[in-house]
């Protein structure tokens, strides 16, 4: 960090209130709210925003400008002109005790309940998750930064009046990660000079601004989940934001730590460089396999050779998905980072042994998988799954990881990275692709980020693959099996055909009224209008948000 850089932060965190505007909330805030949106917490994100806002901006008008150069043929590759980052010896900065053993990491929502749930369930870490898991009404994320406030002040606690039960924390808990809401994304209830602010911004400003000092003090934190960065000009603006929120709370630089989440493909060729600019505050990378699925459908979007087949055959076992937790397990060892597993989806089954099993049986052999290539830990989205998890990284891994594990790889070249996997589309994965994005979509017009839908745990993340996949075959005219075994052209009107089955079968479980308190009207509309326009919407939250905001 600059030597003006933190002059300014110094001087900035000097100033008095009248010297700044604040941050201005839309509308009244209730009186709950008051103790997350005080005056200096909103002149401090108002900081924020003023400093690295512009930025930010042209930042996400880049990702635009390189994705017209993907729509017209340019792949994505290792870059020119960081060559030497990746050909030269270095490594990122000592990884605090307190993040050594992250075998086991359990995600969720920052429900009051669920985040007392998940710190109880004895995962090595917790990620509590702003973003994909959960849905961003303004309630649900002041709610969830008061969550924080007390979980860093050691009073988080829940009592549930309607069913007698009380939560508490046990005397052991997961370490906690936060991961604050992407860079494409705006927090529409807070502007700063009359335009909304960074929600990425608004996420860690709160959380750090309240929180950072007194998690340093208990070696607890703060810790960071950073989500959809597309290149390393994206995590040196984060590692910008870092410094400067350090010098201004007084907490040493370096003290923040952060996991980057590999979720795009254009950030898969540039994970040397992630970890280079963000060396002093980076700790590992994460396979976030959902998201990376969407954005490999997205980047390549204009390409039929790059069509694949129904969600279920895109495994992690081979093909583009192989290439990128190899490379990503290689590059981080190799700089003495972490390199982290991802999500298996299933949650238990209630009522079927059988199936509950089947789930079981295919964790147990994706946590294996994880673990035999050398990753240093997993996720796992339901606490009954986390001692499943546990067993097979205990077996497989003796030590707290595997960063000086020595492992031959093969040389994962540009076109590994790059290459589909084969396989069939069918018109039940048709089905299960427009059954889970709308089921999806209104549960999280209803407030809910992480919804359980057959025996899945499904997240925005996993609804961007299902509206992606049906755009992407629409588009290309695939040929898809007919559950009679015929051959036929996904066209409109086989799409629209199985979407009223679909909406049949819903409306038929729900009834009518039901359907339509549930927001299924609006999931609908604004699912259809992304899976199915002339050009595929980057995400599918960004009108969902429209819709959503106008309501609350």
């Amino acid at each position: 960090m600059s030597g003006t850089l933190i002059q300014d932060a110094v001087q900035a965190a000097k100033q008095t209130p009248r010297h700044r505007r604040p941050a201005d909330v839309v509308g009244t805030v209730p009186p709950e709210y008051e103790r997350v949106l005080t005056h200096r917490a909103l002149l401090f994100i108002a900081d924020l925003e003023r400093r690295f806002g512009g930025q930010r901006k042209i930042l996400l008008e880049n990702r635009r400008l390189a994705q017209m150069r993907f729509d017209d043929g340019e792949m994505p590759s290792f870059p020119l002109e960081t060559e030497h980052i990746r050909k030269s010896v270095w490594e990122v900065a000592p990884v605090p005790k307190a993040l050594q053993d992250r075998r086991v990491e359990i995600t969720g929502p920052v429900d009051r309940k669920m985040m007392i749930n998940a710190l109880n369930s004895g995962a090595k870490m917790f990620m509590a998750d702003f973003e994909d898991a959960s849905s961003p009404t303004f309630s649900n994320m002041v709610e969830g930064q008061a969550n924080m406030i007390d979980y860093a002040a050691g009073n988080l606690a829940f009592d549930d009046e309607a069913r007698g039960k009380s939560y508490r924390l046990n005397d052991e808990t997961a370490t906690m990660l936060v991961r604050p809401r992407g860079w494409h994304l705006e927090e529409a209830h807070v502007t700063v000079d009359g335009q909304p602010m960074s929600a990425s911004l608004f996420d860690f400003g709160l959380h750090i601004f309240h929180n950072g000092k007194a998690l340093m003090e208990q070696e607890k934190g703060p810790f960071y989940y950073l989500p959809k960065m597309e290149n390393y000009q994206e995590a040196r603006l984060w590692n910008d934001v870092f410094n400067f929120a350090q010098a201004a709370l007084g907490i040493p630089n370096g003290t923040i730590k952060a996991t980057v989440l590999i979720e795009t493909l254009p950030a898969a060729f540039q994970m040397d460089e992630i970890l280079y600019v963000m060396r002093n505050h980076i700790v590992g990378l994460n396979c976030g396999r959902w998201d990376y699925i969407f954005s490999y459908i997205k980047t390549l979007r204009n390409h039929p050779e790059y069509v694949l087949p129904d969600r279920a055959q895109v495994g992690m076992d081979r093909a583009f998905l192989k290439a990128y937790s190899l490379k990503l397990i290689q590059t981080c060892h190799r700089r003495r980072a972490h390199a982290m597993g991802g999500m298996a989806a299933q949650i238990p089954v209630k009522g079927d042994e059988a199936a509950n099993t089947a789930a079981f049986d295919k964790v147990r052999a994706d946590k294996k998988r994880e673990a035999q290539q050398g990753h240093d830990g997993t996720w796992v989205a339901h606490p009954d799954l986390v001692p499943v998890a546990m067993e097979v990284f205990d077996a497989e891994m003796p030590n707290a990881n595997q960063v000086l594990s020595q492992r031959q790889f093969p040389n994962i070249t540009e076109e590994s990275l790059l290459t589909p996997h084969t396989g069939d589309v069918t018109e039940a994965g048709i089905r299960t692709n427009i059954s889970v994005g709308i089921e999806y979509t209104a549960a999280w017009l209803r407030g809910r980020g992480a919804v359980p839908i057959h025996n899945l745990m499904e997240d925005a993340a996993t609804a961007e693959i299902s509206r992606s996949q049906l755009w992407q075959w629409l588009t290309h005219g695939t040929e898809y099996k007919t559950e009679d075994g015929k051959s036929e052209v996904f066209t409109a009107a086989a799409f629209d055909a199985l979407l009223n089955e679909e909406l049949g079968k819903i409306k038929a479980t729900l009834g009518d009224n039901a359907y339509a308190e549930g927001r299924y009207p609006e999931a609908t509309e604004v699912f259809v209008k992304t899976a199915t326009g002339d050009e595929l919407a980057d995400f599918l939250t960004l009108p969902a948000y429209d819709v959503l905001r106008g309501a609350n």
